[in-house]
Order: structure tokens, then sequence, then C-alpha cells
């Protein structure tokens, strides 16, 4: 059984800088896709990054490249999502997830596994 915990959300001011961290368990960490997702209000869910060894179609949204940064630490199981020049458009109920055959996709059907999701909430 796979199992992830993400935590690091909070309350930020816009400009302001926040890493997430999803500690992943129940798979062969190196070989897994472990990539970001967020939904908020009224919206779909949407995949903001990938990270994997085995290919993929997906490693970053376009609309966040450059403020977002996904890196992986194999001695701990955790993925973290840097972001970096956070604006009120990206709070949402932030998810980490394993994708299906160690394949990176920003589509939220090739998950197996989500996290419960860890808060992120941009105002002034």
């Amino acid at each position: 059984q796979v199992r992830l915990v993400e935590s690091g959300g909070g309350l930020v001011q816009p400009g302001g800088s926040l890493r997430l961290s999803c500690e992943v368990t129940g798979v062969t960490f190196d070989y897994a896709a472990i990539g970001w997702f967020r939904q908020a209000p009224d919206k779909e869910r949407e995949g903001i990054s990938c990270t994997s060894y085995g290919g993929g179609n997906f490693d970053y949204v376009d609309s966040l490249k450059g403020r977002f940064t996904s890196s992986r630490d194999g001695a701990k199981n955790v993925v973290y999502l840097q972001m970096n020049g956070l604006e009120p458009e990206d709070s949402a109920l932030y998810y980490c997830a394993v994708l299906r055959h160690g394949l990176c996709s920003g589509v939220a059907a090739d998950v197996a596994s989500w996290g419960q999701g860890t808060q992120v909430t941009v105002v002034s």
C-alpha cells in the first residue's frame, strides 16, 4: 500500500515563498513518478509538476515554470515543491500523488495514489 503525507502549507503574503514536502512510503522511491496537483474552489484539479526517472510527457505546467520547482531526496523518500513569488491565484489545496507505471503525467486520471492535501493560502 502506498502512503503520501504532505506538509508545509500555510498562510503567506503575496510575493512570499513556501516549500511543500511529500513523504512517500510503499513504493520503490527511486522508480516512482511523484507529481504535485492543486485544486482551488470551482476549478478542476490541476497537475503542476512531476519528477521521475522513467520518463513521461509532463514536468511542469507552463504557467508555473520559473516559480515552482520540484525536487527529490532519495535518502529521505521525500519530494519537495518550492514555490516562490506566490500570488493570490496560487491559493489552493495542494496534493502529491504517485503516477501509474512510473511515468510522469499532469492528468489526475493517471494517478494511482493521492496524499491528503495541504492548504496554501496567499493573502495580504
